[in-house]
C-alpha cells in the first residue's frame, strides 16, 4: 500500500496534497518550518527539520514511507540533496515535482549570476532603488550593499532587519502583472533581484519589469545530484503506480 511523504511549501505541493486526499492516497505533509502561517492542507502535516540525511532515512523507515515527492522550492537545495541521500539509504524511490525554470524573452533585460553571493556582488557600485525578492531566509548578506534602497515583499513579517534602508511589504501570492507594475512605479524601482523560481504565483514582477523596462538580476537555480523529475500531479499519480518507470523529463 503507497505511503507517501511530501516534502512541501510549494504551489505544486499543495496541488498534490489536494489530489492525493480526494483520491484517498495515504500521505503525509511536510513543512520545512520556515513560514510562521502555513497553509492548511487536506492531509496529515508535520512541521520542521528532519536531522540531516540519517534523521529523514531513519523517519522514512520509521514511518513506513514508500514514495517520497519532493515538491519544495527549487531553491531548496540542501533540502532536496539530503532527500536524494536519504531515499537512497532507505531504498525509497523518490521523485521531484518541478516547476519549470523562468527564460528570458525578447525585452527582457536579465544579467544572470550563479548564487546569493554573485548577486551580492552584482550590487556593487552606486545606490540604487532595488526590489529584492529574495525571500527571508537571503537578506543578510545583502547588508553588504547597504548604499541601496531596498524593497522587500515577504510572506511574513521579519524577525529582525540588517538592511539599514527599505521598505517592507508583507503579502502572499500569486501577484499580477498590473499590481507589480503599480509597485515597481510606486517605489521607482531601477533593478529587480529575483531568484529563478519558476511558476506563474511569482512571475508578475517579471512581466512587470519586461513591460517598465526595469533590469532584473537574475540568480540561477542550484545544480543537484540526478533524479527522476516531474511536472505536473498527473506525471506523479503515474509514478506512484509505476516508479520504476522513466517518464524522460
Amino acid at each position: 500500500m503507497t505511503n507517501l511523504l511530501i516534502l512541501g511549501g510549494t504551489t505544486e505541493a499543495n496541488a498534490l496534497a489536494k489530489i492525493l486526499a480526494e483520491h484517498g492516497i495515504p500521505a503525509i505533509y511536510s513543512y520545512a518550518g520556515r513560514v510562521d502561517n502555513p497553509r492548511p492542507q487536506p492531509l496529515p502535516v508535520r512541521v520542521g527539520g528532519f536531522g540531516g540525511v540519517e534523521g529523514l532515512a531513519r523517519y522514512l523507515k520509521d514511518h513506513a514511507i514508500t514514495h517520497v515527492v519532493d515538491a519544495t522550492h527549487p531553491f531548496a537545495a540542501q533540502m532536496s540533496a539530503n532527500a536524494i541521500a536519504a531515499c537512497r539509504e532507505a531504498e525509497v524511490p523518490l521523485a521531484a515535482l518541478t516547476r519549470p525554470a523562468w527564460r528570458a524573452q525578447g525585452k527582457d533585460r536579465w544579467q544572470h549570476v550563479s548564487d546569493i553571493d554573485a548577486a551580492v556582488t552584482a550590487l556593487t557600485g552606486p545606490a540604487r532603488r532595488v526590489f529584492l525578492a529574495v525571500g527571508r531566509m537571503h537578506l543578510e548578506e545583502f547588508a553588504a550593499q547597504p548604499q541601496h534602497r531596498y524593497l522587500l515583499r515577504l510572506v511574513d513579517e521579519p524577525y529582525t532587519l540588517t538592511l539599514p534602508n527599505c521598505d517592507v511589504i508583507v503579502s502572499r501570492g500569486p501577484f499580477t502583472e498590473a499590481g507589480d507594475r503599480a509597485l515597481i512605479q510606486q517605489y521607482d524601482i531601477e533593478l529587480v533581484v529575483s531568484k529563478n523560481s519558476g511558476g506563474t504565483g511569482a512571475r508578475a514582477k517579471l512581466d512587470a519589469a519586461r513591460a517598465l523596462g526595469v533590469p532584473v538580476l537574475m540568480i540561477d537555480r542550484p545544480t543537484l545530484p540526478q533524479r527522476t523529475e516531474l511536472s505536473s500531479v498527473t506525471q506523479v499519480l503515474g509514478w506512484l503506480a509505476h516508479p520504476g518507470v522513466n517518464l524522460g523529463v
